[in-house]
């Protein structure tokens, strides 16, 4: 089992840049793909950004890419978003992820951070 808490969301003006942490704690982190994920008002919960177990391969979702930024750091136990050039549409609840690499589902959530991106 891994537990993942979230911090670094916040009230940020269109075009400004905010930086989210999940920190894991249980099972070895570094086993783990992580993610973000993010669910605006009204909306579904939608994928943000992966990362491989060594931090090598990201994946985005085409609304986020060359904005966003997914690293971690296996000796802080830590994995981040760095999100630049923030959009109101970006405005919702960030989740981060976890999940074995050898599994498609997600097993581990964190509890949420709200972003909010005025205009």
């Amino acid at each position: 089992q891994v537990q993942l808490v979230e911090s670094g969301g916040g009230l940020v003006q269109a075009g400004g840049s905010l930086r989210l942490s999940c920190a894991a704690s249980g099972r070895t982190f570094s086993s783990y793909v992580m993610g973000w994920f993010r669910q605006g008002p009204g909306k579904e919960r939608e994928f943000v950004a992966s990362i491989s177990r060594s931090g090598g391969n990201t994946g985005y979702a085409d609304s986020v890419k060359g904005r966003f930024t997914i690293s971690r750091d296996n000796a802080k136990n830590t994995v981040y978003l760095q999100m630049n050039s923030l959009k109101p549409e970006d405005t919702a609840v960030y989740y981060c992820a976890a999940r074995d690499v050898y599994d498609s589902k997600w097993d581990y959530w964190g509890q949420g951070t709200q972003v909010t991106v005025s205009s």
